[in-house]
């Protein structure tokens, strides 16, 4: 509890009953932070540091691809009445200048991915995002920097807050060192060079980068770009050179093309990943999501 707020609380004790709590409803009220997410991730990183003192307005919800998403008009006046949004960045939502305008710029927009070096990409789907990698997220490091920038930012919009937006950052950054220590544990019981993700698309090079996998993604890096037939037999004859033993699909995306290559080369459908943000239940936190994507990557690459 920020400084401000316990002295207000000590205030409040002097009235009665009835008028502490009209007054502590009412503070509780005005204190509040209201924040735009348009992305899960980011969503679950404002929930947790904000805690009583953000409102988060999620527009990107589990289950829906965040490279496909267009903010409707319900969307623009929800973003409108937000203090804040909350961008992945790396050219993810291509919308942005569009989702400024229409909210005639009352927002301020925090593209939390621009606080971090970017992965490059190339081939024919790099224009869509500028040659940058956007899923910066599969880097646990990478969390740890967007929790401090979502802290930071909220420290500003609310100051007299800070002590609590700092402890709860606090709180989030330790459980992420665990998260960290526990799949470096889990992942070295793959030997190297059996380190190689199958996946629907281009989505784990962070990943592949902290915990030395090679990735032969289906798609690129956005999953609006289709493959050809000359990639998928090209693709087909990788699995089977390097002995790959399982591909993975997401849980976004239709994993018969999957299933069709796993009929050409002998691999086996190794289970589904979490790609472009969190799931639901277990699964919709990002402890959730990244324990869920290491034990599955683990178990059937062994």
């Amino acid at each position: 509890m920020g400084r401000r707020s316990i002295i207000f609380m000590k205030i409040l004790r002097f009235f009665s009953p009835a008028v502490f709590w009209l007054l502590l409803s009412l503070r509780a009220g005005a204190g509040t932070v209201t924040v735009t997410s348009l992305s899960t991730i980011l969503t679950g990183i404002a929930q947790d540091v904000g805690g009583d003192h953000v409102t988060v307005v999620p527009l990107v919800k589990a289950g829906m691809d965040p490279h496909t998403y267009e903010p409707q008009p319900d969307d623009l006046r929800k973003a409108s009445d937000s203090q804040l949004i909350l961008a992945t960045g790396k050219h993810l939502e291509n919308y942005l200048p569009k989702l400024s305008e229409s909210t005639g710029g009352k927002a301020a927009i925090l593209q939390v991915g621009d606080a971090f070096p970017s992965l490059k990409i190339s081939g024919e789907d790099a224009a869509a995002t500028g040659g940058l990698d956007p899923h910066w997220w599969h880097s646990i490091p990478n969390m740890k920097v967007a929790v401090k920038t979502v802290r930071d930012e909220f420290i500003k919009l609310d100051p007299a807050d800070a002590d609590d937006f700092t402890k709860n950052a606090a709180a989030s950054l330790a459980k992420l060192d665990e998260l960290n220590k526990w799949a470096r544990k889990e992942i070295s019981k793959l030997p190297r060079d059996k380190r190689k993700l199958v996946t629907s698309h281009d989505a784990f090079q962070y990943f592949a980068r902290d915990y030395g996998f090679t990735i032969y993604p289906i798609e690129g890096v956005t999953t609006e770009d289709e493959p050809s037939s000359k990639k998928i037999a090209n693709l087909i004859d990788t699995i089977k050179s390097q002995q790959v033993k399982a591909v993975f699909f997401e849980n976004i995306e239709n994993p018969k093309v999957i299933q069709e290559i796993t009929k050409e080369t002998g691999a086996k459908v190794g289970g589904e990943l979490y790609a472009d943000g969190l799931g639901t239940g277990e699964e919709g936190t990002y402890d959730g999501m990244f324990r869920h994507n290491v034990t599955t990557i683990v178990e059937a690459l062994q």
